[in-house]
């Protein structure tokens, strides 16, 4: 029904002196899910606010329809509202339409044909009924009992207080009470936050069977993969937001598309270059003023001089001009997508930096919690052709209360994913590895390994000291320009300079991770790596992991990278059981 579309004309929004949207337009019909991607800070939850009437743009607007839902990162409803509360405003236009189809029907059924009134109650019970068919107001309570529980909340007390949940529960909550109402437009931000991979799935579906207009900003790739018609990318580009048709993987199809093309023109006009160098090049050295005639020219060189010098000028200088142009205009090579530095072996361990600075680069390297290695750094490292044994070897570890584990060998090459609900011990058992957490039982580190651990908190010791002050003296200055921290692409321009204490939780942890991409560990401990990532970045990441330098322990709820995961899978589970999974396909390439 096209009165139920959403459509925004040209939107500009400034925040805090930057310009976040500019110039955006969007038509979201009924029956498309319109994915929003980009880096942080594209846009995408500004401009769901602006979709929702939450904020005004500064320029441009906004045709919605009055039925609309937005579920974002405020709660809607107060701290002392209850559950039943909400779940009874989620009811309340269902029950009003059945009310309303019953008043209207025995007034009908009252007032003669022949009254003048009579046709007038016809058309609204007939635009009353097709509301109601809209919401499916005869199932709504059904429907919130199914919800509940496809949620996770069939278990919460319905006179529980909103402000006695917690934050995942709450959002829940307010998540529910949308899929109840099912409105003809739904804005949602980040839905499958605190969802398990049941919860994330019911979500989906619930999503497809919507039948109005879906607006949906997410890191979760497969949500945008199951879910959207379409996906906008709100990173900038030269004619603004580009729109793609289909899911997910339709949107990494074209965007392989596009960079094999990109690639394709740029080695074409690298090679154009070439040749219109050698070219001008060789035809200079025919005009030089000092070059006289070759001994085959001598017979009639004196009257072809001329002639021949300037047909020779003219072709200097159209391939000069050529050159001149195809300089200034030439398509910039692609970026490098982000990939792990090597040295001459990922365990390597370097000389001691000088003990004047050693305790700075500790704490600079601590936001990564990047570990020294062991004291014996002159001993053969697992991998290196030299020694056969694991970096790291657990048996009958327990942490109380926390983890529970009977067996694990890591190998130097090994690519091992950690998997399991929330409180199983995955953060753990990383802590472990890494040697920052005692445990009982036997652990067993190669000598010499350098470990490095990227937590899911990251703090930095010295907040006043710039994002490329940190990594500089974190890596030191010789590799910090080897591998510049602005070429990784994990944090724009901007704020290479910022303090790290006016990052963001998002852009403080993208700089730990650059700490440990740029100078990779023997061992590389990742807690939910894709964490505060854009799409795009997760991806390159992933493809990373694959053929990145030595072994990876990865911790993720990341249903896209587990779904794709192609190394050994391990699963803990609350009671402390553990299963392998261990997969026979290569590790080299997570990205389809």
């Amino acid at each position: 029904m096209l009165q139920h579309a959403l459509i925004a004309h040209d939107l500009v929004r400034d925040l805090g002196g930057r310009r976040v949207l500019d110039g955006v337009g969007l038509t979201a019909a009924p029956g498309h899910r319109i994915g929003l991607i980009g880096e942080n800070g594209a846009g995408k939850s500004t401009l769901l606010r602006v979709l929702a009437g939450v904020d005004e743009p500064d320029a441009g607007s906004v045709s919605r329809p009055a039925d609309l839902g937005f579920l974002h990162q405020e709660m809607p409803f107060e701290p002392g509202a209850t559950v039943a509360a909400v779940l009874d405003d989620a009811l309340r236009e269902a029950r009003e339409d059945l009310a309303e189809l019953d008043r209207l029907g025995a007034e009908i059924a009252r007032v003669p044909e022949s009254d003048p009134g009579h046709p007038d109650l016809l058309d609204a019970y007939g635009r009353r009924l097709e509301q109601a068919r809209y919401r499916e107001s005869w199932d709504a309570d059904r429907r919130a009992e199914l919800v509940l529980d496809g949620l996770g909340l069939d278990t919460l007390g319905h006179d529980r207080t909103l402000g006695s949940l917690s934050g995942g529960q709450r959002g829940r909550v307010a998540l529910g009470a949308l899929l109840v109402r099912r409105p003809a437009a739904l804005l949602l931000d980040e839905p499958t936050n605190h969802l398990d991979d049941g919860a994330a799935a019911f979500l989906e579906e619930r999503v497809r069977e919507l039948p109005g207009t879906v607006v949906v900003a997410t890191h979760d790739r497969a949500f945008l993969d199951a879910v959207c018609t379409d996906l906008v990318d709100l990173d900038p580009a030269v004619d603004g937001p580009v729109r793609y048709g289909g899911g997910y993987r339709a949107y990494l199809g074209e965007q392989r598309a596009a960079r094999e093309r990109w690639e394709r023109r740029h080695a074409e006009e690298q090679q154009e270059l070439a040749r219109l160098r050698q070219s001008a090049g060789a035809t200079a050295h025919l005009v030089a003023p000092d070059r006289g005639p070759r001994d085959h020219e001598k017979m009639g060189y004196g009257h072809r001089a001329g002639r021949v010098q300037s047909q020779v000028s003219r072709r200097v200088r159209n391939a000069t001009r050529r050159l001149e142009e195809l300089e200034r205009a030439q398509v910039p090579a692609p970026p490098r997508p982000l990939r792990f530095a090597v040295r001459a072996l990922a365990a390597e361990v370097e000389a001691p930096v000088a003990a004047e600075v050693a305790a700075e680069v500790a704490a600079a390297a601590a936001a990564a919690d990047v570990s020294a290695p062991a004291a014996d750094a002159g001993a053969p490292i697992a991998g290196t052709g030299e020694d056969p044994r694991p970096l790291v070897s657990l048996r009958d570890v327990r942490v109380p209360g926390r983890l529970v584990l009977d067996a694990l060998e890591v190998a130097a090459t090994d690519r091992l994913l950690v998997t399991g609900g929330n409180g199983t011990g995955k953060s753990t058992l990383l802590a472990v590895l890494a040697g920052h957490l005692a445990a009982e039982g036997t652990v067993r580190r190669h000598p010499g390994l350098a470990v490095g651990l990227l937590t899911q908190d990251t703090v930095f010791d010295r907040p006043d000291r710039t994002a490329r002050a940190t990594y500089r003296l974190a890596l030191g200055a010789a590799r910090a320009e080897e591998v510049p921290l602005g070429s990784l692409g994990l944090l724009p321009a901007a704020d290479l300079d910022e303090p790290v204490g006016r990052l963001s939780v998002g852009q403080r942890r993208r700089l730990a991770l650059a700490l440990l991409i740029a100078d990779p560990p023997g061992l590389l401990l990742l807690d939910e790596p894709t964490n505060h990532l854009s799409p795009r970045l997760c991806d390159e990441l992933e493809e990373a992991l694959g053929t990145g330098p030595g072994a990876i322990v990865l911790a993720s709820h990341d249903r896209w990278l587990r779904r794709r995961w192609r190394g050994r899978e391990l699963r803990l589970d609350p009671a402390g059981a553990t299963r392998y999974c261990t997969s026979t396909q290569s590790p080299v390439s997570m990205v389809m």
